[in-house]
């Protein structure tokens, strides 16, 4: 078995990878579809249209929160939810990175192979 070298993630790496991962969920991509809208939205709200109970739109918000995604207000008794797009525009700014690493990889394997 071969030793593989163990580094230390990032507190970045791991903030990337728990946003990819609340984005990986048909459901939250949907919560967050509605709340792009720019206005904040209580759970009744998110539900309306929905087959999920209320305790299931928490559960997506809850991992949206935690991936600082959507951050939750307190309006009286009730809890409105609003989109973060920072985290997002982070994640293009990786993707853009990753990106530009591949293209310069393939450049580098086209001009292997046509030698």
């Amino acid at each position: 078995m071969s030793q593989r070298s163990h580094r230390r993630v990032t507190a970045a790496e791991r903030g990337r990878a728990a946003i990819f991962a609340a984005l990986g969920d048909e459901t939250r991509l949907l919560l967050i579809a509605k709340l792009c809208s720019g206005q904040p939205h209580s759970i009744s709200e998110l539900t309306v249209g929905s087959k999920l109970t209320r305790q299931a739109i928490t559960k997506h918000l809850r991992v949206l929160q935690r991936a600082g995604i959507v951050h939750g207000v307190r309006a009286g008794r009730e809890q409105r939810f609003e989109f973060d797009p920072e985290p997002m525009q982070e994640i293009k700014q990786y993707l853009d990175i990753v990106s530009e690493q591949w293209d310069q990889a393939l450049a580098r394997l086209k001009l292997f192979v046509e030698d």
